[in-house]
Order: structure tokens, then C-alpha cells, then sequence
């Protein structure tokens, strides 16, 4: 371990990163709320400290040079740690209180939050969470930035080598026009009915998008061009005659109720998704975090056995909605 003075400090690795960021040294300085020359004499004495050059600057432009590169995303690692050592001991006390930041898919926030934050705001008095929805690759990359400190998503998508703890397992159902073939039936439906079927799905980025036309390719699908934004907007579509499509069973109380439409279950091995809660490895929240998890976990499986966990809406100042126009 180097226990001597090191020739750089914290403050000069933020803005090294900030420059990295918006590739504008005047950017850097305003977001880092210094004076441009400052800046610039701190990271000139970084890089003479370093015996590297960091960034090529002129009058149009900021360039990351190559070594440059590895050392940024070196000071990014450095600078995600030390915030986690400074959130370590301000919650060693109450790991539980304060402000978390939990990323939501949106093929998931709408009809489980609603039941989720009210049931943790009565276990958790003193702890405000603020959710953010966004696609999975967006939350992803958030969560290794370390600006969100948990994300509830689908285990089937891309997540990267994260901690995890699972909430539920969320199965798929075929929702038909109402009059439709395929919804009159009572029997479970099988894969090999959706043959030459025209599907409706999601559109692209979306992880359930991804694993039901998975399932829909094996089952020789056809899907449609059009391609929804939102879960509610294929159910309506569906209402109107357009085709058919598959919905994860938590939202079907909320969409029944939207659009008539016609619900069937799949026979086994039913298609599905496993809802969890990820977060960084070796994030100091680590045993809050799983805490929470277990009593999201009670939360989902009471609403499972009662039907009730489309009841009720967030507070608006709790959920940021981003890039749903994508």
C-alpha cells in the first residue's frame, strides 16, 4: 500500500472526468463550479504529475488521447468508490433512512409500483425513494455510473455481473380481440396456435419486446410492422382488431380494465419473466438493498394471491419518467 502523499488529488480526477464528459474544458468548469483557468492549471498539473497527456485541445475542439482513455475510466472507478465509502458511513447508523435512487422498466412501473410504494414507505419511514423509469440498457448504464443505486428489471435481459435479488416470477398470457378464435377458447393456449398469427409487440429496447418475440419466432409468429411504445398501447390496439399479442400477467389487471380485450393463459412450460432487484457488486448498500428486496418480495406475492397490484398510482413528484418517447 502507498501510504506517501499522492500527486494527484479527488477534486482533480472530477475534473478530469468532467472535461472527459463534455469534451469542453468551459463546460467542465461551469458543471464543476470553478473558474476555467482553475481548472485548467489543476488538470495541466495532473498530467504533469502523471507524465501523460490526458486530452488535444484547439480553438474547435477537446480529443481524449489514447492513454488518456484507460486513465479516465480508471479515475471514474476511483471516484464511484470513494462515493460508496462516504454513503458506507453515512448509513452505517441507518442503512435505511435518507434517499435511494431505483431504476424502474416501464414495462413494470406502472403496475407494481403503485402497491410497491406505499408498502415501502410504511415499512421504511424514514427512507424516500425516488424512481426513475427507463429502459434496461438506459438503467443499466446508470447503475454502473452510479447514479442509480438499485434497478428493477427482467433477470432475462442484459444486465451485466450485477447483485440480485429476485422478486417474482411474472408469466406471459395471449390477449386476443374479444370474438377472437384464440380468446373464445378455455383451454391454455399453446405455441404452435400462433402459427401465421399476426403479433403485435413492443418496440425495440424494450427487454419484454426481446422475449416475446423470442417466443413468437419459435411459435412461427408474423409479426406486424407496427411496434408499440407502451404495453397499454398494444392492449389497445388488440382491442381494436389489430392483431394479438402477449402481456406479462402483472399488468393484465390494469389493461383489462383499459381495453376489451380477451385473456388466455399459456400451457406449460409457460413463457415468463423473473423480476428483480440489481445493484452494483460490492455497493455499500448491499444488506439495505436485500432488506428491501425481501419486503418487495411479500409486496408482490400478496399482490399475486389478491389481484390487487394494479390498485392505486404513485405520488407524480416520486416517479421521473425519461426517454419513453425512444
Amino acid at each position: 500500500m502507498h501510504l506517501g502523499p499522492h500527486a494527484f488529488t479527488l477534486r482533480q480526477l472530477q475534473y478530469v472526468v468532467a472535461v472527459a464528459d463534455s469534451l469542453s474544458f468551459r463546460k467542465a468548469a461551469e458543471s464543476c463550479h470553478v473558474s476555467q483557468p482553475s481548472l485548467s492549471a489543476q488538470l495541466a498539473q495532473m498530467e504533469d504529475a502523471l507524465g501523460v497527456r490526458l486530452f488535444e485541445r484547439d480553438r474547435r475542439r477537446v480529443i481524449v488521447t489514447g492513454a488518456g482513455r484507460e486513465i479516465i475510466e480508471r479515475a471514474r472507478v476511483v471516484l464511484r468508490e470513494t462515493d460508496d465509502l462516504i454513503e458506507l458511513a453515512r448509513r452505517s447508523a441507518d442503512p435505511l433512512s435518507g434517499t435511494l435512487r431505483i431504476g424502474v422498466i416501464p414495462t413494470i412501473s406502472p403496475y407494481l409500483l403503485p402497491r410497491l410504494a406505499t408498502v415501502l414507505r410504511s415499512a421504511y419511514p424514514r427512507l424516500t425513494i425516488l424512481w426513475v423509469e427507463d429502459k434496461t440498457e438506459v438503467l443499466v448504464r446508470s447503475l454502473d455510473a452510479g447514479t442509480l443505486d438499485a434497478a428493477l428489471v427482467a433477470l432475462e435481459a442484459e444486465i451485466g455481473d450485477v447483485e440480485r435479488e429476485v422478486i417474482g416470477s411474472d408469466p406471459f398470457v395471449l390477449a386476443t380481440p374479444l370474438g377472437h378464435r384464440l380468446g373464445a377458447k378455455t383451454s391454455s393456449a399453446k405455441p404452435s396456435e400462433l402459427k401465421d398469427e399476426p403479433v403485435l409487440l413492443l418496440d425495440d429496447g424494450h427487454c419484454f419486446r426481446e422475449q416475446a418475440l423470442a417466443f413468437c419466432s419459435d411459435a412461427k409468429a408474423h409479426e406486424l410492422e407496427f411496434r408499440a411504445t407502451s404495453l397499454s398501447t398494444l392492449a389497445q390496439m388488440v382491442a381494436g382488431g389489430a392483431g394479438v399479442t402477449l402481456l406479462p400477467e402483472l399488468a393484465v389487471p390494469t389493461e383489462t380494465k383499459r381495453a376489451e380485450i380477451a385473456i388466455r393463459p399459456f400451457a406449460r412450460p409457460t413463457p415468463k419473466r423473473t423480476i428483480a432487484l440489481v445493484w452494483r457488486r460490492r455497493s455499500p448498500l448491499g444488506a439495505a438493498l436485500r432488506e428491501l428486496a425481501a419486503t418487495a418480495r411479500a409486496a408482490y406475492g400478496h399482490a399475486v394471491r389478491t389481484g390487487t397490484r394494479h390498485k392505486g398510482r404513485p405520488p407524480a413528484l416520486e416517479v421521473q419518467r425519461k426517454g419513453m418517447a425512444r
